[in-house]
């Protein structure tokens, strides 16, 4: 990925200050997206992206029944598929998670019944023998499946996103900001955290109170910390109003590129943030740039807050 240098960076002169700062976040930009045009190219990002195929994407109604049963759950499959495709397997005395199955079998084309539930109802269709139905749904079952957490054997490939460096008193900082931005904000332990894999949330504080919760999961590495929280103050100042899934992977793209630039800003390394944002923007990381605007103001505004 493109090399980048882990100072801290000051804008010191008044005069110049807004040229600099618009012309060094264009500078970060073009390098972000350089270096998310590496990451999808590696072989490190292939591997991870040939596993994640092999999950299913599952259905609304079936990640609420997978959530209720196992609200720590980030990567589900059956039992064989645990076995078959990934070598690991479930560890004794563990409990399945239930959700619904599809069943796909060969179904009336006018009542769209099975054969055997075909042949007891008042379906009257003779046009061609059931052997000749073309497959199709025709209901549901429940079928056990199992978390990642739930399982032991070969490792899957994982990508580090996480910032590092010397954070200093950078998550002090970013606390403190958090009236200043509109935001709520918990630093929740580790042993307290209810977001299964997510590192960090922006949500509503609470049904009547519509002002932006921002909650992160606390870690060792204060400077991936900073990082989230970051990045989560920048879904609040850009996406809290948005009611849109479409739009889910480019509120991802500016959430994590302004998360990029105000780290550089403190000195920290966000490199892992182009493996990040390739999970997300697969196909053209120049949507980045497209977003420039806002991501630059977003940005700027945290870095303002912290400068003062």
């Amino acid at each position: 990925m493109a090399s980048s240098d882990y100072a801290a960076v000051s804008f010191d002169d008044s005069d110049t200050r807004r040229d600099e700062m618009h012309s060094t976040i264009e500078q970060w930009i073009d390098d972000l997206v350089d270096s998310v045009d590496d990451a999808q190219a590696s072989a490190e990002f292939q591997e991870w992206l040939d596993v994640q195929r092999q999950f299913h994407d599952y259905s609304y109604r079936n990640t609420l029944l997978i959530k209720r049963q196992c609200p720590e759950a980030s990567r589900v499959a059956g039992y064989r598929t645990w076995q078959d495709e990934f070598e690991r397997h479930v560890k004794e005395g563990e409990q399945a998670i239930w959700i619904w199955a599809p069943i796909i079998t060969k179904r009336c084309p006018e009542c769209e019944n099975s054969p055997s539930y075909h042949a007891n109802t008042d379906c009257d269709y003779n046009g061609t023998p059931p052997e000749e139905w073309s497959r199709g749904l025709v209901g549901f079952r429940p079928a056990p499946v199992f978390d990642i957490s739930q399982t032991d054997g070969k490792p899957l490939p994982d990508l580090e996103t996480a910032a590092t460096g010397d954070a200093s008193d950078l998550v002090g900082q970013l606390t403190d900001a958090a009236s200043e931005l509109g935001v709520t904000v918990r630093i929740v332990p580790e042993d307290e955290w209810s977001h299964g894999s997510a590192r960090g949330v922006c949500q509503r504080l609470s049904l009547v109170d519509v002002q932006p919760l921002v909650e992160v999961k606390d870690r060792a590495n204060e400077a991936d910390l900073a990082r989230t929280l970051v990045h989560e103050y920048a879904h609040a100042l850009l996406h809290f109003d948005v009611d849109d899934d479409t739009e889910r992977a480019k509120r991802e793209v500016e959430a994590e590129a302004v998360a990029y630039i105000v780290g550089r800003y403190c000195g920290l390394d966000t490199s892992g943030s182009a493996f990040y944002l390739a999970t997300w923007e697969s196909d053209d990381a120049n949507v980045i740039r497209e977003r420039l605007g806002r991501i630059s103001r977003t940005a700027t505004e945290i870095i303002a807050l912290l400068e003062d």
